[in-house]
């Protein structure tokens, strides 16, 4: 009997099983794939999510300083860049390698290349059953992304404008062609599909170049990322297999606990709907989650998971609900909001305060929406 199982081993999970290993509690963490393993994803890590670690990430796993952005939509393209690092670029499989050695460090078990088929909650305890044995703990905890469907045993399915869908590849290009593109901030292109974006990010010796948007308005990904990659012109560059992958939009109400389970992260819907980062909130609900069950098991009274939700909403549900508000107002009046966006100075430099940890999408829009009729006039001139 395990005291805590965890089922992934990306952000989520990893940042979980080091709260629980620091705590002594005795951890399983099992993993679908062995480490290092491919992660599609942009690799953005702001500021945010490094804020929420209780270690220092190494700068060689830092690929790149991320200081501004460069946002487009239709004709209009504007640049912006802040003195202080808002976020920096990371190769996923590298970054996540890294925060499974930390939890590694704690002394829990990690069992690698072994896939979780089945948990079944029980009054006393969870049974989690794999492709090669079945275990059992007196809780469990979710983490296996956006795409698993374990998280289909304590919550329902997804609706399709519920999630998005992104296609993404790696572009190999030297660090001068990258410098010459686009120094130190990453490249944001709107209107590619309702609720989503394009971007191209700056890495080391290669650009990670992906669009996403929701479900329901994105049925061929793959066309869509190819039509983006022509025209901004990297057709020249020898592309590799285009990556398809799927993350929630955040700020919907789900369901997030059953009888002794706990989804984090992507399971439990914890993304920013306006640029669909959500590594820093994997990290953040896989540490409460964790803090929550050590809490459960040493008060030794009935189960009572119900505090993860509150905290879950505490720290960062309102920042998860107002990038859903955000996004609806962008895509409802995109002409109106994209252009603003795209060619007023102020409305993306005051954004990029949000991945900066220095405001919240909240104060953002309050900051944001009195200004709009000012700005269209002074746009207009």
């Amino acid at each position: 009997m395990y005291d805590l199982i965890i089922i992934g081993g990306g952000p989520s999970g990893s940042s979980a099983a080091r709260i629980a290993g620091k705590s002594n509690l005795d951890t399983l963490l099992i993993e679908k794939e062995s480490f290092p393993r491919y992660k599609p994803c942009g690799g953005g890590l702001s500021e945010q999510a490094m804020s929420y670690l209780d270690f220092a990430v190494p700068d060689h796993i830092l690929e790149r300083n991320v200081y501004g952005a460069r946002v487009h939509y239709r004709n209009w393209k504007i640049e912006q860049q802040k003195k202080y690092r808002i976020a920096a670029t990371v190769s996923r499989s590298v970054f996540d390698g890294y925060l499974l050695h930390k939890a590694e460090e704690t002394k829990i078990k990690v069992n690698y290349s072994e896939k979780v088929l089945d948990i079944i909650e029980h009054q006393s305890h969870v049974d989690v059953i794999s492709d090669k044995d079945t275990y059992r703990a007196k809780f469990a905890i979710i983490a296996e992304g956006s795409s698993g469907k374990l998280k289909n045993t304590i919550r329902r399915k997804d609706r399709e404008n519920e999630f998005a869908v992104c296609a993404v590849t790696e572009i190999p290009a030297s660090n001068q062609e990258i410098d010459g593109y686009i120094y130190d901030s990453i490249d944001i292109h709107f209107g590619i599909a309702n609720l989503g974006y394009g971007w191209v990010f700056p890495h080391e010796r290669y650009f990670s170049v992906g669009i996403g948007g929701l479900a329901q308005d994105m049925s061929q990904p793959k066309k869509v990322l190819a039509e983006f990659l022509t025209h901004n012109g990297f057709n020249e560059f020898d592309v590799d297999d285009f990556k398809v992958h799927t993350i929630p939009a955040g700020g919907i109400k789900r369901k997030l606990y059953g009888n002794r389970t706990i989804l984090v992260g992507d399971s439990g819907g914890h993304a920013d709907s306006f640029l669909g980062e959500g590594i820093a909130y994997a990290i953040r609900s896989g540490q409460i989650a964790a803090e929550v069950i050590l809490r459960n098991l040493n008060d030794n009274a009935k189960v009572d998971l119900h505090s993860y939700k509150d905290r879950c909403q505490k720290e960062f549900g309102d920042n998860l609900r107002y990038s859903l508000i955000l996004s609806k107002l962008m895509h409802k009046f995109p002409n109106v909001f994209f252009r603003i966006l795209a060619s007023q100075s102020t409305v993306l430099n005051k954004y990029l305060e949000v991945p900066a940890k220095r405001i919240s999408y909240k104060e953002y829009i309050k900051w944001l929406v009195p200004r709009v009729p000012v700005l269209l006039v002074s746009r207009s001139k």
